[in-house]
């Protein structure tokens, strides 16, 4: 399946923020919302494209409105690699 953005599944994208960015495989899945990227697993970094995981992307900043660490809400873009 090929989404409006151009990618499809199996197809390499870059997904990054102001932290850092990765290089992940593509899985077009249906019941997402437009603008939703989702990044499940539990991988070791060596089991990623460049060897760097999905946590590159988050950080240990506090969490608004009175601190903690954030989870699985994060900032990101992407693009087809």
């Amino acid at each position: 399946m090929r989404r409006r953005s151009g990618i499809a599944d199996g197809d390499i994208v870059r997904i990054g923020n102001k932290r850092s960015e990765i290089r992940l495989h593509a899985k077009i899945g249906g019941g997402t919302r437009r603008g939703v990227v989702i990044a499940e697993g539990l991988w070791p970094n060596d089991a990623h494209l460049d060897g760097e995981g999905i946590n590159v992307l988050t950080g240990a900043d506090a969490a608004a409105p009175y601190g903690g660490a954030a989870f699985h809400d994060n900032h990101v873009w992407l693009r087809k690699d």
